[in-house]
């Protein structure tokens, strides 16, 4: 298992990066994203922190925690400088909070991410098979969601994926210790959204070659 979207207590979470960790390693976690919700107030402070916390923990577990951050609710003109900014920081997963159905989030924000070059666009809604295109062109890959609300237009993103030929990923967006997806509900996750098992496969390999890159450097 793998996920790339996650919250701890540094934003609206509840464990913090120790615990977070562990729970995951014993779920057999290959790797494990922490990416606090960030904007221009708090960025340097998550990254910088999650980076100490990284650098403690990683050599004593057999999970990988990857720093990120969740560019969230951020006006469209300001995510390419914030993403640049948290690379530059030693972010090494960079995800932006989309156009949710379940939030106001500012429409453009999911062109803006595209746009950015972004790892992953985080529940992107209604996403529309243009910007899905361009997520394909550009490497950015489109989420599906495990977390209630953020989840109810699975269906239409893994749909546009497949006309774009995007790649998608499967993330819990967890907060809590009972959100971490296990093997079977992120397969339940994928299915569901109308994958076939070889394209839920395909979206674990998108995973696993972005966790390798990422562990490249």
């Amino acid at each position: 298992m793998i996920d790339l979207h996650s919250h701890t207590f540094f934003s609206d979470g509840g464990l913090v990066p120790s615990e977070h960790l562990r729970r995951v390693e014993t779920l057999g976690y290959q790797a494990i994203a922490i990416t606090d919700h960030a904007d221009s107030s708090n960025l340097e402070f998550l990254i910088s922190h999650l980076r100490q916390a990284a650098n403690d923990l990683n050599p004593l577990s057999s999970t990988r925690l990857i720093v990120g951050v969740e560019l969230t609710h951020v006006p469209p003109p300001l995510i390419k400088g914030l993403s640049l900014q948290a690379r530059a920081l030693g972010a090494e997963l960079v995800v932006v909070h989309g156009e949710t159905p379940v939030e106001p989030v500012q429409p453009g924000t999911n062109r803006a991410a595209i746009d950015a070059c972004v790892d992953i666009l985080a529940h992107p809604g209604f996403i529309s098979e243009e910007e899905a295109a361009m997520a394909a062109e550009n490497g950015v890959l489109l989420e599906l969601s495990g977390r209630k609300g953020h989840s109810l237009t699975n269906g239409h993103v893994a749909k546009m994926a497949k006309k774009a030929k995007a790649g998608l990923a499967i993330n819990s967006d967890a907060h809590g210790p009972g959100d971490f997806l296990s093997a079977a509900m992120a397969e339940k996750v994928g299915l569901g959204a109308g994958l076939s098992k070889e394209g839920y496969l395909q979206v674990r390999s998108n995973m696993e070659a972005l966790v390798s890159k990422i562990a490249a450097g």
